[in-house]
């Protein structure tokens, strides 16, 4: 007869020296020592996703109120949902990056070059859905590299981008349907 072999493994407990410190610094807010060395640069993450955000807000605006032809109602319509959901992630990263002592950075003479996706004032309805696509697969490949990198660095953080990521994938899908329309 084998007997089973019990695993050693050390007891799950709280670290009490970093419970004692979030004593201090009161004016930090939520944010901790916990948070360490990482959280400049979630907060210089955040603010280029605010970037990317707001660059996707005006292009949806443009292709809303600039589409034309016969598919061009439905699809404006879906152009100004999106744009008004981008604009609530907008939100969402300021309001975070804010929490974690940080400003957001609204500069509209940087927001183009801090964007990962880019402008479009395309006038063709299939061009603005193909540009609008792009530009939704390229906010889904940075949020899901984010969310990677930040991992348990900013649990907090972490949940919110990918709550954002599912946006992003509900809006890619939408706009690979409307392809052909």
């Amino acid at each position: 007869m084998t007997s089973a072999v019990k695993e050693r493994h050390e007891p799950l407990k709280l670290d009490q020296a970093a419970i004692d410190k979030a004593s201090s610094s009161l004016d930090e807010g939520a944010v901790t020592p916990s948070y360490g060395p990482w959280r400049d640069d979630i907060v210089k993450l955040l603010n280029d996703a605010l970037a990317t955000e707001l660059v996707c807000v005006l292009r949806y605006k443009r292709h809303y109120f600039t589409a034309s032809g016969e598919a061009s109602p439905a699809i404006a319509d879906e152009f100004l949902v999106h744009a008004n959901e981008e604009s609530a992630h907008a939100d969402k990263i300021a309001e975070r990056i804010v929490q974690l002592g940080g400003e957001p950075d609204f500069n509209p003479q940087s927001l183009q070059g801090r964007s990962h996706a880019q402008y479009d004032a395309s006038l063709e309805l299939q061009a603005m859905v193909r540009a609008n696509l792009v530009a939704e697969r390229i906010a889904i490949e940075t949020y899901r590299q984010m969310i990677v990198l930040i991992g348990d660095k900013d649990p907090t953080t972490r949940r919110m981008l990918e709550e954002i990521l599912s946006d992003e994938e509900e809006h890619a899908d939408e706009l690979k349907d409307w392809l052909g329309h």
